[in-house]
């Protein structure tokens, strides 16, 4: 029975995204039901759904009651899931009313297996969140008086007041309703997710925390109120808090995706959830109890253990005790500063003034403008040195309750000042942060500048725990926003093409594998046009190329030495030329062939029409098909690179040259590249990243999982290596990123994994030689 349940839940999308040990979770608390034809599986808004169903024969009819009348509106059948959404995104209560049409037949999966798969796979609980939450939730009036509603109801909340006119339309068009009765537990801290945004129309709520029993950080929602924003923003989507409903109460929801849309458009938008957040963490006991329940998160920076001399104001505001209130306002005014430091000859009378010390202590008690600032000034100032961490700077302004910090340096002079505002306001220095940066850049300059932050970035993420893969991952999408924003420069230079295409990239960007030194691999693929007009369409995209390759060089992507771009006459070309170009390199699969293979059909869209790049995909595994002859080719030239290692198991390095004692760590890890390309466009699989290569090769059964645990460890530990050279040799050598490692600066320790990693990959081309080529 229970191979029976594994092979058919493994057959379906819905399940692809789980690991092996989650399906043989679900699998083993599974169990087959049968219900009669007429059953009531459920009650819209009553039922609560504590086991969801798989149908593996027989159907569901679901009905929507809204007003005492139900409706038809929809049918589950066989491969179909029933209360998936229900348990995830509605605590558990049946969205729906359901009966049964025919016998059924169903694999039946406890609630809380469910909700437990939720928490550690984010890709599941997203594909049931993209594929099956549309409509679900409650628009019961007609469309045009719940739009009119809705927006009455968003313009009245923060932080949706901050919105333009259009957004604010828009979010109420994607907003829906939905309805908890009392008791309800909607979330649990840290094991639920949140999809949506939250906002309290009617009833009541409470947030908490609980503890060994105990309900803490106690906060009741009324009208308004908003949940889900920080717990999205910030923790992964992990609900921060627990949610309990007191009152029977009506939520309206706006989709996670348009809340991520609106965040990254309008800062104050997310600022505002992001402040809240951090002002709250300047709170001892929120940040103590709060810390238990943040997930850590890769994708960004640990904030707190970075050095002050990242984020302090280096030109403090100086004015004298003696000066009267009303020239230091002045001198605050001038130089556009909320605080001012006093200055005097006892460092116990050094002080500060800020703008809240003019508003409460002159203004609200009417202290003429012209008695001496020291008068008001708050002293002594404390103070902490350049050399600390933000963290013990927080800790400092945590535990003796103040707002600023003077930063000190060796011979106690004051060199610079810290604000709590300071330290909010840097949680937004992460990735995200920069992203935002990039895309709201005006010119070319800006551009280059957060591309210089780079090296700092990723090694404080290193340096913070990120693995190789999300390095990789952070790395690509800074440079995907770079590019689209320089497309988009291009387009304006340029005016509007004269027909559809795509800025394709290839090789390592086109496998979302970008380390810090990476050059240009790109080329541009255009819609055919008419014969009339084909050189006139050429000519604009030929210059496009030039004008796009040229920023990206000014940039810091260096022009490529064997010329693969785009302002190449040969790589700017329609797509029936590009469907040429690779039956021709299948085909013939000489030397020259090959190479152009091994960096082109490692593509992706960088820019522009998708279903260009679609199309040549298609035509790509519609050509490799039954043409055995060009993977013997490819994996004979594969073969060709091999493991820095010699007879006797010593490496074998440069003896000579600026890299003497040095090996190449990127073509050490071209044999792991090579090994997931060959076998990826032999079984079909779309990735072109190499970690999802060999991820969907397992999924496929084309290699074990201990094949597969065994590759992944391998790159991910090449790739770190690589990782921490280039970023020493830019921030420690002051040179250029380069992937020369010598092993006698390595650890024992990682010289042992190295040449362990080596075997193992000649182990795997030794594997490729045999499928591909037949000789063992």
């Amino acid at each position: 029975m229970k191979d029976g349940i594994f092979r058919f839940l493994s057959s379906m999308p819905h399940f692809s995204f789980l690991t092996k040990e989650e399906l043989d979770l679900v699998v083993s608390k599974a169990e087959l039901i049968h219900l009669p034809k007429g059953h009531p599986v459920s009650t819209q808004g009553k039922t609560r759904i504590e086991n969801v169903l798989v149908i593996m024969r027989g159907q569901l009819s679901l009905y929507q009651d809204d007003h005492g009348e139900p409706e038809l509106s929809g049918y589950i059948k066989q491969g179909e899931v029933f209360g998936g959404i229900s348990v995830m995104l509605n605590a558990g209560i049946s969205l729906r009313t359901a009966k049964v049409d025919t016998d059924l037949h169903a694999i039946s999966i406890p609630d809380s297996v469910i909700m437990e798969i939720c928490t550690k796979n984010k890709a599941f609980y997203e594909y049931f969140l993209a594929n099956f939450s549309n409509n679900i939730f409650d628009k019961s009036l007609d469309a045009i008086t719940w739009v009119v509603q809705a927006r009455l109801f968003l313009s009245a909340i923060d932080p949706f007041t901050f919105l333009p006119e259009d957004e604010l339309d828009r979010a109420a068009q994607a907003l829906s309703r939905i309805t908890y009765p009392r008791g309800t537990v909607a979330f649990v801290q840290g094991k639920t997710r949140v999809g949506y945004l939250y906002m309290l129309q009617k009833g009541a709520a409470e947030r908490y925390f609980e503890e060994k029993g105990a309900k803490k950080m106690r906060d009741l929602l009324s009208e308004g109120d908003l949940f889900g924003g920080i717990s999205m923003l910030l923790n992964d989507g992990l609900a921060v808090r627990t949610l309990e409903v007191i009152e029977d109460s009506t939520f309206c929801v706006l989709p996670s995706r348009v809340f991520f849309e609106l965040c990254e458009k309008y800062s104050v938008f997310s600022d505002f959830f992001s402040d809240t957040f951090g002002k709250r963490m300047l709170s001892r006991s929120y940040a103590a109890i709060i810390a238990k329940t943040l997930q850590p998160q890769e994708g960004s920076l640990q904030f707190f253990n970075q050095p002050l001399s990242q984020i302090y104001s280096r030109n403090p505001v100086f004015c004298d005790a003696v000066d009267s209130i009303k020239d230091a306002a002045g001198t605050m005014m001038r130089q556009k500063s909320s605080y001012a430091v006093i200055r005097s000859n006892d460092p116990e009378q050094v002080g500060i003034v800020t703008e809240r010390d003019f508003a409460r202590k002159v203004i609200a008690c009417g202290l003429s403008i012209d008695q001496p600032v020291g008068s008001i000034m708050s002293a002594p100032l404390r103070t902490i040195s350049d050399k600390a961490l933000v963290f013990e700077a927080m800790m400092t302004m945590m535990e003796e309750d103040f707002q600023h910090l003077g930063i000190r340096d060796a011979a106690e002079n004051i060199i610079g000042m810290l604000s709590s505002k300071d330290i909010l306001a840097y949680q937004g220095q992460s990735p995200l942060f920069l992203l935002r940066e990039i895309q709201m850049a005006t010119g070319l300059d800006i551009i280059i500048e957060k591309h210089q932050q780079l090296p700092r970035l990723v090694r404080s993420l290193i340096h913070s725990g990120a693995t190789a893969k999300n390095v990789t991952r952070f790395i690509t999408t800074v440079s995907d926003a770079i590019l689209n924003k320089l497309m988009s420069m291009t387009l304006d230079a340029m005016g509007p093409p004269p027909a559809p295409f795509a800025f394709m990239i290839l090789g390592s960007e086109g496998r979302q594998e970008q380390t810090l030194k990476t050059d240009q691999d790109n080329a541009i693929v255009y819609q055919d046009p008419k014969p009339a007009a084909a050189e006139v369409v050429k000519a604009y995209f030929l210059k496009f190329g030039d004008i796009a390759c040229t920023y990206l060089d000014r940039v810091g992507y260096d022009f490529c030495t064997g010329d693969v771009m785009a302002k190449n006459p040969l790589w700017c070309q329609p797509v029936s030329q590009w469907k040429r170009y690779f039956s021709d390199w299948i085909h013939a699969a000489e030397a020259e062939d090959l190479l152009q293979a091994s960096i082109f059909f490692d593509f992706r869209c960088g820019f522009g029409e998708k279903t260009l790049i679609a199309e040549l995909r298609n035509h790509l595994f519609a050509s490799l098909d039954g043409w055995s002859g060009f993977f013997r080719h490819m994996t004979e030239n594969a073969l060709h690179f091999k493991p820095p290692l010699g007879f006797f198991r010593s490496f074998v390095v440069e003896s000579k040259g600026r890299h003497r004692n040095a090996f190449d760590i990127k073509s050490a890890m071209t044999p792991i590249v090579d090994f997931a390309r060959v076998y990826a466009l032999k079984n079909g699989v779309d990735e072109t990243n190499t970690l999802e290569r060999l991820d969907q090769l397992r999924i496929k059964k084309v290699i074990s999982l201990q094949e597969f645990e065994e590759l992944e460890k391998a790159y991910s530990f090449l790739m770190q290596l690589r990782f921490v050279r280039q970023i020493t040799a830019v921030t420690d050598d002051n040179q250029k990123p380069d992937n020369y490692i010598t092993p006698k600066k390595l650890t024992h320790i990682e010289q042992t994994m190295l040449k362990e990693i080596f075997k193992r990959v000649e182990k795997f081309q030794a594997k490729m030689n045999f499928e591909f080529i037949g000789i063992a």
